[in-house]
């Protein structure tokens, strides 16, 4: 048994170049024991393996996910790291197999790692302690992290913060930025810092962005987990801010203005001046004018308009999506926002041509909730679904397409009824009850909220079920 012991400080780098040598030199992962810091000595632990600098081929994504493992705290992160390299030698593919219990444990590793980052460049309060009369303002701060994210995450804070010196300290790495130097120090216990007048900024900025109307405490907390009150100066406010909410909400709806925005005032005049005229003769018209006066569920009340499918009523392939977004219902169109630009891209790549194909949604109207200027898309729930289905069956048996492509689960839910196991059922086709085939895929919004390290694999299998889809209408 080898036994490898990293540094505290540099970590990441260390570990890459011993794994780096453990490769070149064959060694299995049973054989190698690894540790952060001055581990315990093994009485019959051998020597590390020297490294070689060789280069080690490795899929592209695999670096950046191993930079976020080993700043984990669990124990066998250097070691889980270490075998999926061994085993990425014989498999290039590993990384893109999100079933592996080992790449689902990696992934798993840096999301909560991503997280905890995520946390310390939300929650870090910096206090002054330099002296009035300094050329640089010196600041200080303390921070309980999960993980040993410190090191990893310092750089956020010098971009920030590069017109100061300041040090941020945990108990497990100190970072401190002088004269525009990075460097770093053991850890420490908290130190005793002096109150500062910028905490009463901070009450004020969490007063000001506080909604009451939203308030959430379960998903507050999740999102400002208790270990960090103690050192947050707005947290004090918190009980009081709760207690008054619903007094505040009330308070809220009754000084709420009651017109609908400007932007929306031509296109509601377009569609009361269609609903006054009668539609001229044809299926397809007498369908756009009812969906124009639909009143099925109480989505029309917030939307500025329907969104209709669109494209020739001889398309063989009929696609279906979730709802319309924040620019679907201004334009009428469907698939116009970023999940439509970004399926016209991976469309054009597959052959599949847009004008050769009905694209409409499941539900017709945008459901969202208004957060200040914003809407803020909502999913549609099983009743709207149920209601929105009439419209959804009315353009089948307009179109009569050969095929169907399902994208997500609610499109899923409105033809069968059963939205569960959507990634499952990826790229399987079923049959409906008329015997249409249907093939299943994701919704390109799916994709886009993707974190980076899993989008490439998921758009080629989007690509590739867009592929399959001209393959049935062909």
């Amino acid at each position: 048994m080898r036994t490898i012991t990293l540094p505290e400080i540099g970590t990441f780098e260390a570990w890459r170049d011993e794994a780096r040598a453990g490769l070149g030199a064959g060694i299995p992962p049973e054989e190698l024991l690894w540790h952060r810091g001055a581990g315990e000595a093994d009485l019959f632990a051998q020597d590390a393996p020297t490294p070689t600098g060789s280069a080690v081929s490795v899929p592209k994504g695999f670096v950046d996910l191993a930079r976020l493992v080993v700043c984990h705290r669990d124990p066998e992160r250097f070691a889980r790291a270490y075998a999926v390299l061994w085993a990425l030698r014989s498999d290039k593919r590993l990384l893109e197999d999100r079933a592996d219990p080992r790449i689902d444990r990696l992934n798993r590793m840096a999301k909560e790692v991503s997280r905890d980052r995520h946390k310390m460049t939300a929650f870090v309060r910096f206090r002054e302690i330099g002296a009035p009369d300094a050329p640089r303002r010196r600041f200080a701060a303390w921070f309980e992290p999960t993980h040993y994210i410190c090191e990893l995450t310092a750089p956020f804070f010098v971009k920030r913060f590069g017109d100061m010196d300041w040090s941020i300290f945990t108990p497990d790495l100190t970072a401190h930025f002088e004269a525009g130097k990075l460097r770093f120090s053991e850890g420490q216990p908290r130190p005793d810092l002096p109150e500062d007048a910028a905490e009463d900024l901070w009450r004020t900025y969490f007063r000001n962005i506080f909604n009451p109307a939203r308030l959430k405490v379960d998903a507050m907390q999740s999102e400002m987990p208790r270990k960090y009150w103690h050192n947050l100066p707005e947290a004090s406010l918190i009980p009081e801010m709760i207690a008054t909410a619903q007094a505040r909400a009330e308070e809220m709806a009754l000084s709420a203005p009651t017109l609908a925005p400007a932007r929306a005032g031509k296109i509601t005049e377009r569609l009361a001046s269609d609903r006054a005229t009668p539609p001229p003769v044809g299926d397809r018209a007498e369908l756009l004018a009812g969906l124009n006066a639909c009143r099925r569920c109480p989505l029309w009340e917030n939307a500025t308009q329907p969104v209709p499918g669109e494209g020739p009523l001889d398309a063989p392939l009929m696609i279906v999506g979730e709802q319309p977004g924040d620019f679907e219902d201004l334009e009428g169109r469907p698939f116009v926002g970023p999940a439509g630009q970004l399926f016209d891209e991976v469309a054009a790549r597959a052959g599949l041509c847009r004008d050769r194909a009905f694209i409409t949604n499941a539900v017709k109207h945008f459901k969202f909730t208004p957060r200040g200027k914003r809407r803020i898309h909502q999913s549609p729930d099983r009743q709207e679904i149920h209601h929105c289905r009439w419209w959804l069956d009315r353009e089948r048996a307009l179109v009569k397409p050969k095929a169907i492509l399902a994208m997500g689960a609610t499109a899923l839910e409105s033809l069968t009824g059963d939205r569960r196991g959507l990634l499952k059922r990826r790229g399987t086709v079923e049959v409906l009850d008329d015997g249409t085939p249907m093939l299943i895929t994701m919704h390109p919004s799916y994709l886009l909220r993707l974190p980076d390290m899993e989008k490439p694999a998921m758009l080629r299998a989007f690509e590739a079920d867009l592929v399959r889809a001209v393959q049935m209408v062909a």
